[in-house]
């Protein structure tokens, strides 16, 4: 039986345009929230020089994560290719960081959503609108990748949209002097501490991967669908960031004048500064707004569901989580713990904390992957690549130092999260190494 058979396997339904409404979808509410952190340390000019270093090793990433993803399309994404390349007990590895960057990611999306709705005056606690967005969009997964991916679509071209009149709206009244000022609050040295929140811009993109078995045509559309993407991004990221730096400095869109709290909604910020937060051109920027972070929520969980449905497919997981439900092709199982993880995250009340435990995934992800990529290119010459990473060994080489590079700064900046990660990694390599090659079936 095929990897995938049990429950029906997963529908093949997606083209490039879906594909890369679901890697912009993936990352786009690191354009609304979540960046803005990363100036208390860095300052605008520790988090530019930040900002270029991550992206960077991004695009190279990219280059170089797409051969991956033509050669072995399947859900499980990095898990996959390290397990081939690395042995079961990398593969492992890899297969838990991705779980905790695309688990821990949708609840700090879902705080910034709650914060949102708070400039709309509902009277409802952020943590519960976080709750009421988990049970609908997980909902919504469960519905069908079709439908998931058209909405998904829709609400990403809707949030670029946004992103462009936001920038066309303050980029006007950008200030050399207001983008300048204070520029280095902590030296040089705050570049690295600010790495973190650089991530945050383009974080998750590399879940195009994990619905590379359900395209339709795997070879043509995702590699199209990544580089489009990551050039989407890059884009947006370098426009939002000084649009909103460039309007009233820096400290008027990291704290939240009305709590004194660091804020989940720097857009807004930067906006009133511009036109009053009375105006209709607020109120409606703010609305569309939302439409990032529930792209990303959204897009994040469906991501999220197919990460934990390939570890229960072969077994690291238990067989439930393997499964889909067989009327929508789904994994609904998957979907339903990606709710309850976020549930426990969002007790903690912690946003920057769930962030850096996120990046802390990402960046071990992206390590073992580019290993992968060298070992498979030596021992598997002959493996069918549809799409072969260009400047190969250049590339890969450059985007595995930046991420080691990235890793040791996040290591030395957050020792205490970083406890927190170890734990979690070594407890689940633990009960695998105890328990798993006895009822495992590796990747094929």
């Amino acid at each position: 039986m095929s990897a995938g058979a049990e429950g029906g396997g997963l529908s093949k339904s997606l083209g490039p345009v879906m594909i890369w409404g679901l890697g912009v979808g993936y990352v786009i509410s690191g354009e609304y929230f979540g960046w803005n952190l990363g100036l208390a340390e860095g300052g605008p000019y520790g988090m530019l020089v930040a900002t270029l270093i991550v992206s960077a090793m991004y695009l190279c990433f990219v280059l170089s994560y797409a051969e991956l993803s033509c050669a072995m399309p399947r859900a499980g994404g990095a898990f996959v290719y390290a397990d081939r390349a690395l042995g079961p007990v990398w593969g492992f590895v890899a297969g838990v960081a991705q779980l905790v960057e695309f688990l821990f990611a949708p609840p700090a999306i879902a705080f910034a959503i709650g914060a949102y709705f708070q400039n709309f005056g509902i009277g409802v606690a952020p943590e519960w609108v976080a709750v009421i967005a988990f049970v609908v969009f997980v909902g919504v997964n469960i519905r069908g990748v079709t439908v998931s991916a058209i909405f998904e679509l829709c609400v990403t071209v809707l949030a670029v949209i946004e992103l462009l009149i936001f920038a066309g709206v303050t980029l006007p009244q950008f200030s050399w002097a207001a983008f300048s000022s204070d520029p280095l609050p902590k030296g040089w040295s705050g570049v690295l501490p600010a790495l973190p929140f650089a991530i945050w811009f383009y974080l998750a993109i590399e879940g195009v991967a994990n619905v590379a078995e359900e395209a339709r045509d795997p070879a043509r559309d995702i590699p199209r669908a990544f580089l489009a993407a990551i050039g989407t991004l890059m884009f947006l990221a370098l426009l939002t960031f000084f649009a909103s730096v460039g309007v009233a400095g820096w400290e008027a869109v990291v704290v939240d004048p009305a709590t004194g709290e660091p804020s989940d909604s720097p857009l807004p910020l930067a906006l009133s500064h511009v036109v009053g937060d009375s105006h209709a051109l607020f109120h409606l920027l703010v609305s569309v707004g939302l439409l990032g972070l529930i792209a990303s929520f959204h897009g994040i969980i469906l991501v999220a569901g197919r990460a934990v449905y390939e570890f229960g497919r072969v077994g690291y997981l238990p067989a439930a989580l393997g499964r889909t439900w067989p009327r929508f092709r789904t994994p609904a199982s998957g979907l339903l713990m990606t709710m309850v993880v976020g549930f426990v995250a969002l007790a903690t009340g912690k946003t920057g904390e769930i962030i850096t435990l996120a990046v802390f995934g990402a960046v071990t992800l992206y390590i073992l992957s580019m290993c992968s990529l060298f070992v498979l290119r030596r021992r598997e010459p002959g493996l069918a690549r549809p799409f072969r990473a260009p400047g190969y060994p250049v590339v890969p080489a450059l985007a595995l130092a930046l991420a080691l590079f990235c890793f040791a700064a996040l290591v030395f900046y957050n020792p205490a999260l970083f406890g927190v990660y170890a734990l979690i990694v070594g407890l689940s390599l633990g009960g695998f190494l105890l328990f798993g090659p006895k009822r495992a079936r590796p990747p094929v």
